[in-house]
């Protein structure tokens, strides 16, 4: 009996096994780097607002919010329309309709690039992977049998400069998640640097007053 749990668990573990490296598609993450200036945002939370809105959620980013990535009054309103400033990014398709498409409920965005390791190497490399597995059947060597279709169209450019193009739309699309998934890091890290530049200041008053009230109890 001991022998059979042994050889289930192991067999357990073999299956388990092969369902992360399904998912994970056992292909090495894109060494970039994904900057956050302003511009990239704004191409990237475009990105989104026109592809990925189609299937996925943003419910921790309101049109409001784009104002802090450089989107002016009227660029916002242009993109909202007759919603309020504070209504959230949602899906333009119901739950209903793209569970019907696609056999699931595609994953909300919001912090998608903090809910793994290496978050933003792992969107680019996602989006950049797609190719043409057969004629007309397309796959992502990344994440094998993936549900989600190639929105830049990757797997079909014909040249480099087009390809090119893609990967530029994939940092773009990825700096936006990036800061989606952490609206006020940028933020924390201006305040970290005056709370330790006011702590060393701090630091050094101490020292040269001890400093004093030592040379005066010397002197006695």
């Amino acid at each position: 009996m001991i022998v059979e749990m042994k050889t289930l668990f192991v067999a357990f573990f073999f299956i388990l096994s092969g369902v992360v490296n399904a998912a994970t598609g056992e292909y090495p993450l894109a060494d970039v780097d994904i900057g956050q200036d302003e511009e990239s945002l704004k191409r990237g939370a475009m990105i989104y607002y026109n592809l990925c809105r189609m299937c996925h959620n943003m419910k921790y980013i309101r049109y409001q919010h784009l104002a802090e990535i450089g989107f002016d009054e009227k660029e916002i309103n242009d993109l909202r329309g007759d919603k309020l400033a504070s209504t959230k990014f949602m899906s333009t398709a119901s739950d209903e309709n793209i569970t019907e498409l696609y056999g699931m409920v595609p994953p909300d965005l919001s912090v998608m690039a903090k809910a793994r390791k290496k978050g933003p190497q792992y969107i680019y490399t996602l989006l950049t992977s797609y190719y043409e597995k057969s004629e007309n059947i397309y796959d992502n060597r990344f994440f094998p049998n993936i549900k989600m279709p190639d929105i830049f169209g990757y797997s079909v450019t014909m040249n480099d400069a087009e390809k090119l193009a893609i990967e530029n739309q994939a940092k773009d699309v990825t700096a936006y998640l990036l800061w989606a998934s952490d609206p006020r890091a940028q933020e924390r890290k201006t305040l970290g640097v005056y709370v330790i530049g006011y702590l060393f200041v701090l630091s050094l008053m101490f020292y040269f007053v001890m400093k004093r009230v030592w040379s005066r109890l010397d002197t006695h």
